[in-house]
């Protein structure tokens, strides 16, 4: 085969080209792990649910969004949940300890009997903090840590 004008100045070009797109896929966004350790739990009774949820709509309980992960961990003094390959993005996270194992967050006169505690540890004043209170964001670069004290109301 013949080398034709131009053809051997065209190859450092086309090496150079697929640098770039080698370059563009590793910057491509890539999920993250979110790995959260919940202190300060009363008691080893019942689980701790957990709620990861990028729509302001569905925080704190995660409605009906599809997008949202939940966890469910036995409860412990110190209890650590994970979140696997979360894309990029704004999240918060809600938990209950749901002490008598009933699945759902039990009040007194309108105040949680359970305790409760969000992500960035965020306060509740008369009801959950807003979303973006508890909001954070995940990005490609590392996996994202929070740690969250949780709460009582009572005794």
């Amino acid at each position: 085969m013949q080398n034709r004008p131009g053809t051997i100045a065209k190859l450092p070009a086309l090496a150079l080209g697929g640098a770039a797109l080698l370059t563009l896929g590793n910057s491509a966004r890539v999920p993250q792990d979110v790995v959260v350790t919940v202190v300060d739990v009363r008691s080893a009774d019942g689980s701790v649910l957990a709620c990861l949820t990028p729509s302001e709509g569905a925080f704190p309980d995660c409605g009906e969004d599809e997008r949202a992960q939940r966890r469910m961990v036995r409860a412990n003094a110190r209890v650590t949940i994970v979140f696997n390959d979360v894309p990029p993005g704004e999240y918060a996270i809600s938990l209950l300890h749901d002490e008598n194992g009933n699945g759902k967050a039990d009040t007194v006169l309108f105040l949680p009997k359970e305790g409760f505690g969000f992500s960035r540890d965020a306060k509740a004043r008369f009801g959950p903090p807003k979303f973006s209170a508890a909001a954070f964001t995940v990005d490609s670069d590392a996996p994202v840590y929070q740690k969250i004290r949780m709460r009582y109301m009572s005794r």
